[in-house]
């Protein structure tokens, strides 16, 4: 595969980044991508300042290949997280769910590589007006917290191509080599992936949740809770409790009783699979087994050469 503005962007040797998800992207899975060949990214949503030190110095110590950070914009602490990602020398940084103009220019003046994650056009070019390196365009498909416009990512993939002149990466409903070359026709120049990612030994999610992905088949996933934030989650038991909610016109406070606290980290970190939110992408209803996250980026390579040279002609 040859060099292309992603690989020269962050010095790796493939244009796939593994999505930096909460109670999933610890420093084992990052450094096991990145060694492969592709980006790690540490998920700093559900981490402590203090914790995502730690990874991240588990992870310098695991990998001499390029590693990241994502971190949520919103999320409480940001100065004290992005002080840390500048002490501890992180040289690339994925931002999400905030306003990239925020801590952009101040974490680029410390050398670091930002790119933000968006879901519309947009959003898009306000993130390149924000001044980052590149960008995520992100599709309806994709699993945990998504975009209010519900565009899917390949109608979404070649109209932020149409408009964007920094590099661009999709994301959404990407979990093989196959996904990744269609990605690709339409204007990508890289991949990120998440639910692949899930499922396999070195993802700190829990083993329950893990076995729950594999089994799950199409339609298995959907989109709900939009009035607090979109999140695609597993159907289970918690999911049907909001849907039976949705059925007596819920105020936004009657959703935000039920949601509770922590029902991510019930979910997918501790194995709660009828009481915690399992945030999966639709993908999921390709996903058969568990293996290495290495073996992940291997095939995802070979099939996108296969495919590639078996594209027909007319």
């Amino acid at each position: 595969m040859t060099t292309n503005r992603i690989t020269e962007l962050f010095n790796i040797k493939y244009p796939i980044i593994q999505g930096g998800m909460i109670w999933a992207s610890g420093w084992k899975l990052a450094s096991a991508v990145s060694n492969a060949g592709g980006l790690g990214l540490i998920g700093s949503g559900s981490m402590y300042p203090e914790v995502l030190r730690e990874h991240i110095q588990k992870c310098k110590k695991a990998t001499d290949k390029p590693f990241g950070v994502n971190i949520p914009l919103l999320y409480p602490n940001m100065e004290e997280i992005v002080q840390i990602i500048i002490d501890e020398g992180v040289k690339i940084v994925f931002s999400s769910a905030g306003n990239p103009k925020t801590w952009t220019s101040h974490l680029q003046s410390h050398g670091i590589t930002v790119v933000h994650v968006v879901s519309s056009v947009k959003f898009a070019l306000k993130a390149q007006e924000a001044g980052v390196n590149a960008v995520v365009a992100e599709g309806f498909e994709a699993g945990g917290h998504n975009g209010r416009e519900e565009t899917t990512t390949l109608a979404l993939i070649p109209m932020v191509k149409e408009q964007l002149e920094i590099p661009l990466i999709a994301a959404g409903g990407i979990a093989n080599g196959k996904s990744m070359l269609s990605v690709m026709i339409l204007g990508a120049d890289g991949v990120q992936v998440g639910s692949r990612f899930v499922a396999t030994p070195e993802a700190s999610s829990h083993q329950n949740f893990k076995d729950l992905v594999v089994k799950a088949k199409e339609g298995d996933t959907q989109l709900t809770l939009k009035e607090l934030a979109p999140v695609r989650m597993l159907k289970n038991k918690f999911f049907n409790q909001v849907i039976e909610l949705y059925s007596k016109n819920p105020s936004k406070e009657d959703l935000i009783e039920l949601l509770g606290r922590a029902r991510a980290k019930k979910g997918m970190f501790e194995g709660d699979l009828d009481d915690g939110e399992l945030e999966i992408g639709q993908i999921s209803g390709l996903i058969h087994d568990i293996k290495p996250a290495g073996k992940i980026v291997e095939d995802m390579v070979s099939e996108f050469k296969a495919a590639k040279e078996k594209l027909p002609t007319f």
